[in-house]
C-alpha cells in the first residue's frame, strides 16, 4: 500500500509553494556553501518527513549503507574487496526495496507454498507502507556504487554531498534519477542563479503549474475519468480524446 500522499509533498499545493519559497529565500541569504547545502538537505528530510516522518530513518539507513561501502570500495585496490563492497551496497539497498515492494507478495505465495504440502501456516498480516520515492533513492545508491566500481567516477569525500544527491528534494517524489557523476559536480563549488537563470526557473514553474492545476486537473480530469469509467461504449474518437486528456 502506498498510502494518502500529503499536499506538502504534492508540487501543485499551496503548502509546497510555501515551503519552496522559504527554502530559496533562505538559498539566497549571504551564507557559507557549506550552510547553503545543509539547508537543502534539512529542507528534503522535512519534506520527506511531511509524508511519514518515522520513515526518514529508511532513507538515513539506505544513503548510509551506500556512503560507507562506496568509501570502503574506493579506499581498497583488492578487485575481490571492491566486488565485494558493490555486493553488499547491491543486497542492501536491493533488499530494501524488495522488502517493501514485494514482503506481502513473496509472503502470500510462501503461505500458498506451505498449504499445499500440509503445513497450515499463518502468518500476521504484513501491511506496509511503501515509502515514499524508495524505487529514486535505492537505484541513484545502486548507480553510484556502480559507478564508482567501475572507476567512472569517483567517491566523494563528503557525507553532506552524497546525502543530499540521495534525499534532494525536488527529485525524490517523481524523479527523475539523476547520476551521481551529474549531481555531485555541482556541489563542490558555490553556485548562485543570476537573474536570467532565476526569471527562468521560475517561469517554468508558472507553465508547469498552470498546466498541472488548470489544465490537467480543472478542464481534462472530468474528460478522462468520463471515458475511462465508460470505455466499453466509448467510439474511436471518445476513446482518443479521453487517451490525450488523461497524458494531459
Amino acid at each position: 500500500m502506498t498510502g494518502e500522499v500529503p499536499l506538502a509533498v504534492i508540487f501543485s499545493s499551496l503548502t509546497f509553494i510555501v515551503f519552496f519559497a522559504i527554502v530559496l529565500l533562505l538559498h539566497s541569504l549571504p551564507l557559507r556553501w557549506s550552510a547553503k547545502k545543509f539547508n537543502l538537505l534539512l529542507a528534503s528530510y522535512v519534506f520527506y518527513a511531511a509524508w511519514n516522518p518515522p520513515y526518514v530513518t529508511i532513507l538515513w539507513a539506505a544513503t548510509l549503507v551506500a556512503w560507507f561501502t562506496i568509501k570502503w570500495m574506493a579506499s581498497t585496490t583488492s578487485r575481490c574487496g571492491r566486488l565485494l563492497c558493490l555486493l553488499a551496497c547491491l543486497v542492501a539497498n536491493l533488499g530494501l526495496l524488495g522488502f517493501f515492494k514485494y514482503g506481502g507478495f513473496l509472503l502470500g505465495n510462501f503461505v500458498v507454498l506451505a498449504r499445499s504440502v500440509g503445513i497450515d501456516y499463518a502468518p500476521p498480516r504484513l501491511d506496509l507502507l511503501l515509502p515514499l520515492g524508495i524505487s529514486f533513492f535505492t537505484f541513484k545508491c545502486i548507480s553510484y556504487a556502480v559507478d564508482v566500481y567501475q572507476r567512472r567516477c569517483d567517491a566523494s569525500p563528503s557525507l553532506l554531498d552524497f546525502a543530499l544527491h540521495v534525499g534532494f528534494f525536488p527529485l525524490i517524489a517523481a524523479g527523475p534519477i539523476v547520476r551521481a557523476g551529474q549531481f555531485l559536480p555541482q556541489c563542490r563549488e558555490p553556485r548562485r542563479a543570476n537573474v536570467h537563470q532565476l526569471g527562468w526557473g521560475l517561469s517554468l514553474l508558472v507553465i508547469g503549474l498552470f498546466q498541472k492545476v488548470v489544465l490537467a486537473d480543472g478542464m481534462l480530469t472530468g474528460i478522462a475519468d468520463t471515458v475511462f469509467n465508460a470505455w466499453q461504449k466509448a467510439g474511436i474518437v471518445d476513446s482518443w480524446i479521453g487517451a490525450v486528456a488523461f497524458t494531459g
